[in-house]
């Protein structure tokens, strides 16, 4: 299932992460007009993951990309799943002011596109929160709930990425149906990369330049199965992208391959 960008993914993000905060100050003591976040619930600072939402009695499973965080002047942003989105928010005591957010507009598979909506119900207004060994969940009045746990931030180098989907300039792409969670690849300490296209395996040389953002992929070698039509497709796709000099940019636990002719990826650290 192929989706057109509404806009430039990067212009996006950066709109709406750099919107101005404009909440409500929090208790004595938190010292910003930004709605800052005061030292008594510690959820600042803090990659959230979304495990699930619950709304209208109706508990639904977040995709892997569903995120958020809250800066120290108060200000939350992240991801639904498909769409990034940021919003003012106050935090006094257990409770957790969410100012209405503003979101980008990609289009979405149907499915993120469910998700999106039930989470950015939720994720509003005043919220109740109970913070156990990691676990963070959000309630609202009505019963509606996020729940949510702390995650560590990926590095490049050393982590298994699960390809999540193929870019094509401005248009994002599904994987071929059947081949969900397949695709992976590794990037060695070494300056070697390995894993799987989708069906056949490969290895080969990948060298990582922080200061330009990209990296450099050498021939790869890969075994020779032969493999059903989507998969295929898949590997073709991927291949395209795993080689020569792409450029890269990693989101805590989500990265990204751009490839000079506007061939991508995007992939979630397993």
């Amino acid at each position: 299932m192929r989706t057109k960008l509404i806009v430039p993914a990067a212009a996006a993000v950066t709109a709406v992460l750099t919107l101005t905060a404009c909440g409500t100050e929090s208790g004595a003591g938190s010292g910003s007009a930004g709605g800052s976040v005061g030292p008594v619930l510690p959820v600042t600072g803090v990659h959230w993951s979304v495990d699930s939402v619950t709304v209208d009695g109706k508990k639904t499973a977040a995709p892997e990309n569903a995120h958020f965080e809250i800066d120290t002047k108060g200000r939350a942003s992240g991801n639904y799943g498909c769409n990034h989105f940021g919003a003012d928010v106050s935090v006094e005591g257990d409770t957790i002011t969410v100012g209405q957010g503003q979101m980008t507009e990609m289009g979405c598979p149907e499915e993120l596109a469910a998700f999106e909506k039930a989470m950015s119900k939720a994720f509003t207004g005043k919220l109740k929160a109970k913070l156990t060994d990691g676990n963070l969940t959000l309630t609202a009045t009505n019963g509606d709930s996020i729940a949510l746990t702390k995650e560590n931030a990926a590095p490049l180098v050393g982590t298994e990425w699960t390809v999540t989907s193929l870019v094509t300039g401005d248009t994002a792409a599904s994987l071929p149906a059947g081949t969900e969670k397949k695709a992976h690849f590794v990037l060695g300490k070494d300056g070697s990369v390995r894993g799987s296209l989708g069906c056949n395996t490969f290895t080969g040389t990948a060298t990582v330049a922080e200061a330009t953002g990209t990296i450099t992929f050498g021939r790869l070698a890969t075994t020779r199965r032969m493999c059903a039509g989507p998969e295929m497709t898949l590997e073709r796709q991927m291949t395209q992208v795993l080689q020569g000099t792409v450029a890269y940019e990693v989101r805590h636990r989500g990265l990204s391959l751009t490839a000079d002719g506007g061939q991508g990826l995007a992939a979630a650290a397993s």
